[in-house]
Protein backbone atom coordinates (compact mmCIF):
# COMPACT_ATOMS: atom_id res chain seq x y z
CA UNK A 1 0.00 0.00 0.00
CA UNK A 2 1.31 3.39 -0.98
CA UNK A 3 2.14 5.35 2.56
CA UNK A 4 -0.25 8.37 1.34
CA UNK A 5 -3.68 9.40 -0.19
CA UNK A 6 -2.55 12.07 -1.97
CA UNK A 7 0.29 13.62 -3.52
CA UNK A 8 1.19 17.28 -3.06
CA UNK A 9 2.82 19.18 -5.75
CA UNK A 10 5.62 19.93 -5.13
CA UNK A 11 10.85 32.16 10.97
CA UNK A 12 10.95 35.01 12.32
CA UNK A 13 12.27 32.99 15.87
CA UNK A 14 12.69 34.69 19.20
CA UNK A 15 16.46 34.65 20.66
CA UNK A 16 16.63 32.45 23.13
CA UNK A 17 20.37 33.34 24.65
CA UNK A 18 21.62 30.43 26.66
CA UNK A 19 24.55 28.81 25.42
CA UNK A 20 25.68 25.15 24.29
CA UNK A 21 28.03 23.11 25.85
CA UNK A 22 31.50 23.46 27.25
CA UNK A 23 34.47 20.98 27.54
CA UNK A 24 35.50 19.37 30.72
CA UNK A 25 39.41 19.33 30.73
CA UNK A 26 41.49 16.99 33.04
CA UNK A 27 39.67 16.83 36.60
CA UNK A 28 41.74 18.26 39.00
CA UNK A 29 41.08 17.40 42.80
CA UNK A 30 37.49 17.90 44.69
CA UNK A 31 37.60 20.09 47.78
CA UNK A 32 37.94 18.74 50.74
CA UNK A 33 34.77 18.75 53.46
CA UNK A 34 34.68 22.08 55.43
CA UNK A 35 35.00 20.93 58.87
CA UNK A 36 32.07 23.61 59.69
CA UNK A 37 29.95 21.66 57.32
CA UNK A 38 26.65 20.55 58.84
CA UNK A 39 26.00 17.08 58.65
CA UNK A 40 22.32 17.09 58.35
CA UNK A 41 20.80 17.30 55.12
CA UNK A 42 18.74 20.64 54.79
CA UNK A 43 16.25 19.76 51.83
CA UNK A 44 16.65 18.69 47.91
CA UNK A 45 17.35 21.64 46.27
CA UNK A 46 16.39 21.50 41.94
CA UNK A 47 18.08 23.14 39.33
CA UNK A 48 17.03 23.26 35.54
CA UNK A 49 20.47 23.79 34.09
CA UNK A 50 20.84 23.51 30.43
CA UNK A 51 23.21 20.40 28.67
CA UNK A 52 26.61 22.75 28.76
CA UNK A 53 27.13 22.45 32.37
CA UNK A 54 27.16 18.51 32.77
CA UNK A 55 30.67 18.58 33.57
CA UNK A 56 29.55 20.75 36.68
CA UNK A 57 27.78 17.60 37.80
CA UNK A 58 30.20 16.69 40.26
CA UNK A 59 28.93 20.13 42.47
CA UNK A 60 25.96 17.74 43.45
CA UNK A 61 28.06 15.80 46.21
CA UNK A 62 30.53 18.69 46.63
CA UNK A 63 27.23 21.40 47.16
CA UNK A 64 25.87 18.90 49.67
CA UNK A 65 29.10 17.56 51.67
CA UNK A 66 29.63 21.33 52.30
CA UNK A 67 26.84 23.08 53.04
CA UNK A 68 23.90 20.02 53.59
CA UNK A 69 22.21 21.36 51.02
CA UNK A 70 20.96 18.04 48.43
CA UNK A 71 21.63 19.69 45.27
CA UNK A 72 20.00 17.93 42.22
CA UNK A 73 20.49 19.05 38.70
CA UNK A 74 17.78 18.39 35.72
CA UNK A 75 19.36 18.72 32.31
CA UNK A 76 17.70 20.02 29.07
CA UNK A 77 17.82 21.28 26.12
CA UNK A 78 18.55 25.11 25.57
CA UNK A 79 15.28 26.28 24.13
CA UNK A 80 12.99 24.20 25.82
CA UNK A 81 14.78 25.11 28.93
CA UNK A 82 14.77 28.86 28.61
CA UNK A 83 11.19 28.58 27.49
CA UNK A 84 10.19 26.83 30.41
CA UNK A 85 11.24 29.67 32.48
CA UNK A 86 10.11 32.17 30.78
CA UNK A 87 6.47 30.30 30.73
CA UNK A 88 6.68 29.89 34.71
CA UNK A 89 6.67 25.54 33.55
CA UNK A 90 10.37 24.93 35.10
CA UNK A 91 9.27 22.95 37.84
CA UNK A 92 12.78 23.84 39.71
CA UNK A 93 13.90 25.95 42.39
CA UNK A 94 16.56 27.60 40.83
CA UNK A 95 17.63 27.36 37.01
CA UNK A 96 21.17 28.14 35.51
CA UNK A 97 21.91 29.02 32.02
CA UNK A 98 25.38 30.47 30.81
CA UNK A 99 23.32 33.33 29.85
CA UNK A 100 20.01 35.03 31.01
CA UNK A 101 20.44 38.42 29.12
CA UNK A 102 17.13 37.63 26.78
CA UNK A 103 15.27 36.05 29.74
CA UNK A 104 15.71 38.91 31.69
CA UNK A 105 15.12 41.40 29.00
CA UNK A 106 11.22 41.31 29.87
CA UNK A 107 8.80 41.91 32.45
CA UNK A 108 7.49 38.20 32.34
CA UNK A 109 11.02 36.65 32.31
CA UNK A 110 12.06 39.44 35.20
CA UNK A 111 8.89 37.82 37.27
CA UNK A 112 9.98 34.45 37.39
CA UNK A 113 13.52 35.17 38.88
CA UNK A 114 13.83 36.63 42.23
CA UNK A 115 17.65 36.63 42.73
CA UNK A 116 20.57 35.50 40.32
CA UNK A 117 24.25 35.66 41.15
CA UNK A 118 27.00 35.56 38.74
CA UNK A 119 29.07 32.31 39.43
CA UNK A 120 31.89 32.56 36.70
CA UNK A 121 32.72 33.73 33.10
CA UNK A 122 33.69 32.45 29.42
CA UNK A 123 34.06 35.04 26.14
CA UNK A 124 32.79 34.19 22.67
CA UNK A 125 36.10 34.39 21.00
CA UNK A 126 37.26 32.91 17.41
CA UNK A 127 39.35 30.07 17.36
CA UNK A 128 41.89 29.87 14.48
CA UNK A 129 44.35 26.85 13.31
CA UNK A 130 47.62 28.17 13.84
CA UNK A 131 48.93 27.49 10.05
CA UNK A 132 45.60 29.95 8.97
CA UNK A 133 46.46 32.74 11.55
CA UNK A 134 50.01 32.92 10.13
CA UNK A 135 48.09 33.27 6.86
CA UNK A 136 46.35 36.11 8.00
CA UNK A 137 49.06 37.53 9.93
CA UNK A 138 46.88 36.91 13.32
CA UNK A 139 49.88 35.10 15.20
CA UNK A 140 51.54 38.40 15.48
CA UNK A 141 50.06 39.38 19.01
CA UNK A 142 50.19 43.24 18.11
CA UNK A 143 48.12 42.46 14.94
CA UNK A 144 45.21 39.96 16.68
CA UNK A 145 44.86 42.54 19.10
CA UNK A 146 43.80 45.03 16.22
CA UNK A 147 41.33 42.34 14.94
CA UNK A 148 37.82 43.68 14.47
CA UNK A 149 34.89 41.46 13.63
CA UNK A 150 34.84 43.49 10.36
CA UNK A 151 38.06 42.01 9.65
CA UNK A 152 37.13 38.36 10.61
CA UNK A 153 34.06 38.92 8.28
CA UNK A 154 35.77 40.02 5.44
CA UNK A 155 38.40 37.27 6.13
CA UNK A 156 34.83 34.89 5.78
CA UNK A 157 33.84 36.05 2.85
CA UNK A 158 37.22 35.93 1.10
CA UNK A 159 36.97 32.54 1.71
CA UNK A 160 39.88 32.54 3.94
CA UNK A 161 37.65 31.41 7.11
CA UNK A 162 36.11 28.91 6.81
CA UNK A 163 34.22 28.48 10.84
CA UNK A 164 32.29 26.16 12.78
CA UNK A 165 29.35 27.78 15.33
CA UNK A 166 26.69 27.09 16.75
CA UNK A 167 23.20 27.67 15.29
CA UNK A 168 22.76 31.92 15.96
CA UNK A 169 18.83 31.19 15.75
CA UNK A 170 19.39 28.91 18.97
CA UNK A 171 22.68 29.84 21.05
CA UNK A 172 24.22 32.79 22.84
CA UNK A 173 27.67 32.37 21.07
CA UNK A 174 25.85 32.24 17.62
CA UNK A 175 23.94 35.14 18.05
CA UNK A 176 26.31 37.29 19.54
CA UNK A 177 28.64 36.22 16.48
CA UNK A 178 26.53 38.11 14.27
CA UNK A 179 25.94 41.04 16.70
CA UNK A 180 29.58 41.91 16.93
CA UNK A 181 29.19 42.04 12.70
CA UNK A 182 26.59 44.16 12.92
CA UNK A 183 28.38 46.91 15.74
CA UNK A 184 31.18 46.79 13.91
CA UNK A 185 29.69 47.62 10.74
CA UNK A 186 27.61 50.14 12.28
CA UNK A 187 30.29 51.47 14.33
CA UNK A 188 27.91 51.41 16.71
CA UNK A 189 27.27 49.25 20.21
CA UNK A 190 25.19 50.48 22.97
CA UNK A 191 22.44 51.84 20.66
CA UNK A 192 22.19 49.42 17.60
CA UNK A 193 18.62 49.32 16.27
CA UNK A 194 16.87 47.20 13.94
CA UNK A 195 17.72 50.32 11.13
CA UNK A 196 21.40 50.05 11.60
CA UNK A 197 22.11 46.61 10.12
CA UNK A 198 24.37 46.41 7.66
CA UNK A 199 23.38 43.13 5.57
CA UNK A 200 26.16 43.25 2.96
CA UNK A 201 28.61 42.93 6.34
CA UNK A 202 26.25 40.15 7.60
CA UNK A 203 25.89 38.05 4.48
CA UNK A 204 29.54 37.86 3.98
CA UNK A 205 30.51 36.81 7.36
CA UNK A 206 27.78 34.08 6.59
CA UNK A 207 29.94 32.87 3.72
CA UNK A 208 32.72 31.72 6.14
CA UNK A 209 29.55 29.62 7.88
CA UNK A 210 30.88 26.08 7.01
CA UNK A 211 30.10 23.65 10.29
CA UNK A 212 27.29 24.30 11.74
CA UNK A 213 24.82 22.64 15.00
CA UNK A 214 23.39 23.26 18.04
CA UNK A 215 25.96 21.36 20.65
CA UNK A 216 29.43 21.83 21.19
CA UNK A 217 30.51 18.15 21.36
CA UNK A 218 29.27 17.77 17.83
CA UNK A 219 30.44 20.11 16.79
CA UNK A 220 34.10 19.89 17.83
CA UNK A 221 33.69 15.89 16.72
CA UNK A 222 33.17 17.36 13.33
CA UNK A 223 35.64 20.37 13.66
CA UNK A 224 38.45 17.57 14.42
CA UNK A 225 37.69 15.53 11.42
CA UNK A 226 37.47 18.43 9.01
CA UNK A 227 40.26 20.86 10.31
CA UNK A 228 42.14 22.66 7.56
CA UNK A 229 39.48 20.55 4.78
CA UNK A 230 36.36 21.87 5.09
CA UNK A 231 36.92 24.49 8.46
CA UNK A 232 39.96 26.22 9.35
CA UNK A 233 37.99 27.98 12.10
CA UNK A 234 35.87 27.39 15.70
CA UNK A 235 33.85 30.34 17.14
CA UNK A 236 32.50 29.12 20.90
CA UNK A 237 33.91 29.92 24.51
CA UNK A 238 37.45 30.48 25.67
CA UNK A 239 36.90 27.92 27.81
CA UNK A 240 35.57 25.20 24.93
CA UNK A 241 38.77 26.06 22.45
CA UNK A 242 41.33 26.25 25.57
CA UNK A 243 40.29 22.73 26.13
CA UNK A 244 40.23 21.61 22.25
CA UNK A 245 43.80 22.89 23.00
CA UNK A 246 44.76 20.86 25.49
CA UNK A 247 42.89 17.91 24.57
CA UNK A 248 45.64 16.76 22.05
CA UNK A 249 42.96 15.94 19.39
CA UNK A 250 43.55 18.86 17.02
CA UNK A 251 45.60 18.75 13.52
CA UNK A 252 46.92 21.76 14.92
CA UNK A 253 46.38 24.54 17.55
CA UNK A 254 44.21 27.09 17.63
CA UNK A 255 45.51 31.38 18.07
CA UNK A 256 42.72 32.45 20.08
CA UNK A 257 41.15 35.93 18.81
CA UNK A 258 39.47 38.01 20.61
CA UNK A 259 37.65 41.04 18.98
CA UNK A 260 38.85 44.41 19.42
CA UNK A 261 35.35 46.06 19.56
CA UNK A 262 34.38 43.43 22.17
CA UNK A 263 33.52 40.10 23.28
CA UNK A 264 30.55 38.70 24.28
CA UNK A 265 30.96 37.12 28.06
CA UNK A 266 28.45 34.11 29.30
CA UNK A 267 28.20 34.74 33.34
CA UNK A 268 26.72 31.88 34.09
CA UNK A 269 24.06 33.36 36.41
CA UNK A 270 22.17 30.88 39.00
CA UNK A 271 18.94 32.44 39.32
CA UNK A 272 16.31 31.67 42.15
CA UNK A 273 12.80 30.74 40.55
CA UNK A 274 11.14 29.41 43.90
CA UNK A 275 11.50 32.02 46.49
CA UNK A 276 10.74 29.41 49.22
CA UNK A 277 14.08 28.03 48.90
CA UNK A 278 15.86 31.27 49.42
CA UNK A 279 17.61 30.01 52.34
CA UNK A 280 19.24 27.14 50.31
CA UNK A 281 19.79 29.09 47.44
CA UNK A 282 21.85 31.82 49.35
CA UNK A 283 24.04 28.83 50.70
CA UNK A 284 24.03 27.28 47.61
CA UNK A 285 25.66 30.68 46.21
CA UNK A 286 27.74 31.20 49.28
CA UNK A 287 29.69 28.09 48.34
CA UNK A 288 29.76 28.53 44.67
CA UNK A 289 31.44 31.58 44.69
CA UNK A 290 33.95 30.54 47.36
CA UNK A 291 37.92 29.15 47.06
CA UNK A 292 37.28 25.98 47.17
CA UNK A 293 34.30 25.91 44.65
CA UNK A 294 36.03 28.33 42.14
CA UNK A 295 39.19 27.12 42.39
CA UNK A 296 37.90 23.75 41.49
CA UNK A 297 36.03 24.68 38.62
CA UNK A 298 38.58 26.88 36.95
CA UNK A 299 40.67 23.99 36.21
CA UNK A 300 38.40 21.97 35.42
CA UNK A 301 36.52 23.40 33.33
CA UNK A 302 38.31 26.70 32.46
CA UNK A 303 35.71 29.30 32.97
CA UNK A 304 37.03 32.19 34.36
CA UNK A 305 36.18 32.31 38.20
CA UNK A 306 34.21 35.62 39.13
CA UNK A 307 36.06 35.48 42.43
CA UNK A 308 38.41 38.29 42.78
CA UNK A 309 41.20 35.89 44.57
CA UNK A 310 40.97 33.23 43.07
CA UNK A 311 40.82 34.81 39.95
CA UNK A 312 44.46 36.08 40.45
CA UNK A 313 45.95 32.99 41.47
CA UNK A 314 44.17 30.91 38.53
CA UNK A 315 45.35 33.55 36.22
CA UNK A 316 48.00 31.60 34.66
CA UNK A 317 45.04 28.97 33.23
CA UNK A 318 43.96 32.17 30.73
CA UNK A 319 45.70 34.22 28.26
CA UNK A 320 47.24 36.82 29.46
CA UNK A 321 47.54 38.79 27.18
CA UNK A 322 43.72 38.88 25.63
CA UNK A 323 41.80 42.39 25.80
CA UNK A 324 38.33 41.49 27.65
CA UNK A 325 36.25 44.70 26.75
CA UNK A 326 32.62 43.41 26.78
CA UNK A 327 29.96 43.68 24.20
CA UNK A 328 26.72 46.16 25.37
CA UNK A 329 23.80 43.40 24.70
CA UNK A 330 21.03 45.76 22.86
CA UNK A 331 17.56 45.56 24.63
CA UNK A 332 15.84 46.69 21.38
CA UNK A 333 13.74 43.55 20.52
CA UNK A 334 13.11 44.06 17.06
CA UNK A 335 16.88 44.11 16.02
CA UNK A 336 16.70 40.51 17.79
CA UNK A 337 13.53 39.48 15.92
CA UNK A 338 14.98 41.02 12.72
CA UNK A 339 18.33 39.60 12.53
CA UNK A 340 17.24 36.16 14.11
CA UNK A 341 14.43 36.30 11.46
CA UNK A 342 16.59 37.13 8.57
CA UNK A 343 19.70 34.80 9.47
CA UNK A 344 17.30 31.86 9.32
CA UNK A 345 15.32 32.90 6.05
CA UNK A 346 17.83 35.19 4.09
CA UNK A 347 21.00 34.97 5.37
CA UNK A 348 21.93 31.39 6.35
CA UNK A 349 22.64 28.72 3.31
CA UNK A 350 19.37 27.38 2.56
CA UNK A 351 18.80 24.08 4.00
CA UNK A 352 18.27 20.94 1.82
CA UNK A 353 16.96 17.40 3.58
CA UNK A 354 15.36 14.36 2.90
CA UNK A 355 12.83 13.10 5.99
CA UNK A 356 13.30 9.16 6.04
CA UNK A 357 9.80 8.63 7.91
CA UNK A 358 9.02 5.07 8.71
CA UNK A 359 5.37 4.35 8.01
CA UNK A 360 5.32 0.21 8.68
CA UNK A 361 2.57 -1.20 10.32
CA UNK A 362 4.20 -1.20 13.95
CA UNK A 363 3.62 2.78 13.60
CA UNK A 364 -0.36 2.30 14.41
CA UNK A 365 0.81 0.94 17.83
CA UNK A 366 1.13 3.38 20.81
CA UNK A 367 0.05 6.54 19.08
CA UNK A 368 3.38 6.49 17.30
CA UNK A 369 1.54 7.64 13.99
CA UNK A 370 -0.30 10.76 15.65
CA UNK A 371 3.28 11.81 16.76
CA UNK A 372 4.78 11.58 14.04
CA UNK A 373 1.40 13.44 11.80
CA UNK A 374 2.18 15.85 14.61
CA UNK A 375 5.40 16.49 14.46
CA UNK A 376 5.91 17.20 10.67
CA UNK A 377 2.58 19.44 10.75
CA UNK A 378 4.21 21.55 13.60
CA UNK A 379 7.18 22.29 11.72
CA UNK A 380 5.40 23.48 8.64
CA UNK A 381 3.62 26.31 11.39
CA UNK A 382 0.96 24.56 13.88
CA UNK A 383 3.21 25.19 17.01
CA UNK A 384 3.12 28.99 17.58
CA UNK A 385 5.34 28.51 20.47
CA UNK A 386 8.68 30.15 20.79
CA UNK A 387 10.83 26.94 20.19
CA UNK A 388 8.15 25.95 17.45
CA UNK A 389 9.00 29.30 15.67
CA UNK A 390 12.61 28.27 15.61
CA UNK A 391 11.48 24.70 14.42
CA UNK A 392 9.51 25.92 11.36
CA UNK A 393 10.37 25.43 7.84
CA UNK A 394 11.60 28.65 6.80
CA UNK A 395 12.11 29.90 3.38
CA UNK A 396 14.25 28.94 0.31
CA UNK A 397 14.39 25.57 2.17
CA UNK A 398 13.72 22.57 -0.13
CA UNK A 399 12.21 18.82 1.78
CA UNK A 400 11.95 15.78 0.55
CA UNK A 401 9.28 13.36 2.14
CA UNK A 402 10.83 9.74 2.12
CA UNK A 403 7.95 7.37 3.48
CA UNK A 404 9.36 3.69 3.50
CA UNK A 405 7.98 0.33 5.06
CA UNK A 406 9.09 -2.78 4.03
CA UNK A 407 9.93 -1.03 0.35
CA UNK A 408 10.71 2.63 -0.16
CA UNK A 409 8.57 5.31 -1.87
CA UNK A 410 8.95 7.66 -4.18
CA UNK A 411 10.44 10.70 -2.44
CA UNK A 412 7.47 13.57 -2.11
CA UNK A 413 8.81 17.15 -2.62
CA UNK A 414 8.14 20.81 -1.15
CA UNK A 415 10.07 24.35 -1.86
CA UNK A 416 9.29 26.92 0.19
CA UNK A 417 9.48 30.31 -1.32
CA UNK A 418 12.07 32.77 -0.95
CA UNK A 419 11.53 36.24 0.36
CA UNK A 420 10.93 39.56 -1.18
CA UNK A 421 13.98 41.14 -0.22
CA UNK A 422 16.94 40.63 -1.01
CA UNK A 423 19.90 39.39 1.66
CA UNK A 424 23.00 41.11 0.48
CA UNK A 425 22.05 44.51 0.36
CA UNK A 426 20.83 47.71 1.74
CA UNK A 427 20.13 48.54 5.84
CA UNK A 428 18.07 47.53 8.09
CA UNK A 429 15.83 44.56 9.04
CA UNK A 430 11.76 44.16 9.36
CA UNK A 431 10.06 40.76 10.19
CA UNK A 432 8.26 39.70 7.09
CA UNK A 433 4.98 38.12 6.89
CA UNK A 434 4.29 34.67 4.97
CA UNK A 435 3.61 35.19 1.48
CA UNK A 436 0.54 33.55 0.24
CA UNK A 437 3.09 31.39 -1.63
CA UNK A 438 5.00 29.67 1.41
CA UNK A 439 1.26 29.59 3.11
CA UNK A 440 0.40 27.09 0.41
CA UNK A 441 3.46 25.23 0.73
CA UNK A 442 3.06 24.70 4.50
CA UNK A 443 -0.14 23.51 3.70
CA UNK A 444 0.68 20.49 1.55
CA UNK A 445 3.27 19.48 4.06
CA UNK A 446 1.01 19.27 7.05
CA UNK A 447 -1.88 17.42 4.38
CA UNK A 448 1.04 15.23 3.21
CA UNK A 449 1.64 14.66 7.24
CA UNK A 450 -2.04 13.88 7.37
CA UNK A 451 -2.56 11.47 4.56
CA UNK A 452 0.48 8.81 5.90
CA UNK A 453 -0.87 4.89 6.18
CA UNK A 454 1.21 2.25 7.90
CA UNK A 455 1.26 -1.01 7.13
CA UNK A 456 4.24 -3.42 6.62
CA UNK A 457 7.35 -4.24 7.36
CA UNK A 458 10.79 -2.31 7.73
CA UNK A 459 13.53 -1.43 5.55
CA UNK A 460 15.54 1.34 6.80
CA UNK A 461 19.00 0.67 5.38
CA UNK A 462 17.39 0.34 1.95
CA UNK A 463 15.78 4.17 2.93
CA UNK A 464 18.40 5.81 4.32
CA UNK A 465 20.94 4.85 1.45
CA UNK A 466 18.33 6.21 -1.44
CA UNK A 467 18.21 9.15 0.54
CA UNK A 468 21.93 9.95 0.16
CA UNK A 469 21.67 9.17 -3.38
CA UNK A 470 18.53 11.73 -3.83
CA UNK A 471 20.98 14.08 -2.07
CA UNK A 472 23.52 13.78 -4.05
CA UNK A 473 22.39 14.13 -7.08
CA UNK A 474 20.64 17.65 -6.30
CA UNK A 475 23.74 18.29 -4.83
CA UNK A 476 25.07 18.06 -8.16
CA UNK A 477 22.56 20.44 -9.35
CA UNK A 478 22.16 23.05 -6.53
CA UNK A 479 25.50 22.95 -5.00
CA UNK A 480 24.20 26.31 -2.84
CA UNK A 481 22.20 24.88 -0.59
CA UNK A 482 23.09 23.10 2.83
CA UNK A 483 22.23 18.92 2.82
CA UNK A 484 21.28 16.41 5.53
CA UNK A 485 18.98 13.83 5.95
CA UNK A 486 17.14 12.95 9.09
CA UNK A 487 15.79 9.20 9.47
CA UNK A 488 12.93 8.51 11.66
CA UNK A 489 12.41 4.44 12.94
CA UNK A 490 9.81 2.54 14.95
CA UNK A 491 11.63 -0.61 14.89
CA UNK A 492 14.02 -3.42 13.88
CA UNK A 493 15.18 -3.73 10.34
CA UNK A 494 13.63 -6.77 8.65
CA UNK A 495 13.43 -6.11 4.84
CA UNK A 496 15.63 -5.15 1.96
CA UNK A 497 19.38 -4.56 3.14
CA UNK A 498 20.84 -5.36 6.58
CA UNK A 499 24.05 -3.33 8.45
CA UNK A 500 27.13 -5.13 6.67
CA UNK A 501 25.16 -4.75 2.99
CA UNK A 502 24.34 -0.74 3.95
CA UNK A 503 28.00 -0.27 4.84
CA UNK A 504 28.96 -1.77 1.61
CA UNK A 505 27.32 0.10 -0.57
CA UNK A 506 27.99 3.68 1.72
CA UNK A 507 31.25 2.91 1.30
CA UNK A 508 31.20 2.83 -2.53
CA UNK A 509 29.78 6.14 -2.69
CA UNK A 510 31.54 9.33 -3.39
CA UNK A 511 33.07 10.97 -0.66
CA UNK A 512 31.13 14.25 -1.00
CA UNK A 513 28.10 12.07 -0.33
CA UNK A 514 29.55 10.44 2.52
CA UNK A 515 29.80 13.97 4.06
CA UNK A 516 26.22 14.21 4.07
CA UNK A 517 25.34 13.80 7.71
CA UNK A 518 22.70 11.38 8.86
CA UNK A 519 20.64 12.51 11.95
CA UNK A 520 18.75 9.20 12.90
CA UNK A 521 15.65 9.50 15.64
CA UNK A 522 15.13 6.32 18.12
CA UNK A 523 11.74 5.73 18.78
CA UNK A 524 9.46 2.74 20.17
CA UNK A 525 11.43 -0.05 19.96
CA UNK A 526 14.14 0.80 17.45
CA UNK A 527 18.06 -1.05 18.19
CA UNK A 528 19.65 1.85 19.79
CA UNK A 529 22.82 -0.14 19.07
CA UNK A 530 22.01 -0.60 15.56
CA UNK A 531 21.14 2.83 15.45
CA UNK A 532 24.04 4.29 16.90
CA UNK A 533 26.36 2.16 14.17
CA UNK A 534 25.04 3.52 11.35
CA UNK A 535 25.46 7.06 12.35
CA UNK A 536 29.01 6.24 13.34
CA UNK A 537 28.94 5.42 10.00
CA UNK A 538 27.57 8.07 8.42
CA UNK A 539 27.97 11.10 10.38
CA UNK A 540 25.55 12.59 12.53
CA UNK A 541 23.92 11.76 15.61
CA UNK A 542 21.29 9.56 17.44
CA UNK A 543 18.04 11.76 18.77
CA UNK A 544 16.45 9.55 21.49
CA UNK A 545 12.70 10.17 21.69
CA UNK A 546 11.90 7.08 23.70
CA UNK A 547 11.39 9.52 26.73
CA UNK A 548 10.65 12.84 25.34
CA UNK A 549 7.98 14.01 22.75
CA UNK A 550 9.03 12.99 19.11
CA UNK A 551 8.59 16.77 18.30
CA UNK A 552 11.17 17.89 20.85
CA UNK A 553 13.30 15.86 18.93
CA UNK A 554 12.35 17.09 16.05
CA UNK A 555 12.90 20.98 17.28
CA UNK A 556 16.64 19.53 18.46
CA UNK A 557 17.51 18.54 14.79
CA UNK A 558 16.39 21.08 13.02
CA UNK A 559 19.40 23.45 15.21
CA UNK A 560 21.51 21.27 13.79
CA UNK A 561 20.57 21.89 9.65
Amino acid sequence: MHPHKTQPTARWAWLLLAVMGLAACDKAPEPTKSAASPTAVVDTFTVLATSDLKDAQPLEKMVEDATGVRLRFKFGGTMESTESVHTGQANSDAAWFANAKYLLSDPQGQARVKLQEKIMLSPVVVGVSESQAKVLGWDQPEVARKVTWNVIAKAAQSGQLKYALSNPATSNQGFMSLMGVVASAAQKSEALTAADVDRAAISGFIKGYKLVGDNSSYLSEKFIEQQNTRVNAFINYESWLLSLNQSGKLKEKLTLIYPHEGVATADYPLMLLNDAKREQYQKVVAYLKGDAAQTWLAKTTLRRPVNAEVAKAQASLFPQDSMLVELPFSTDRALADGLINAYLNEFRTPIASTFVLDVSGSMNQNGRRQQLVEALQYIAGDDASLTGRIARLTSREKVWMLPFSEQVYAPVYFQVPGVAKGAATGKGLATQADSEGKQKVLGQVRDFAESLQMTGGTALYDAVLKALVNMNEERQKNPGYQYSVVAFTDGEVNKGRDMAQFKAAYAALPEDVRAIPVFMVLFGEANEAALKDLVATTGGRVFDARKSSLYSVFKDIRAYQ
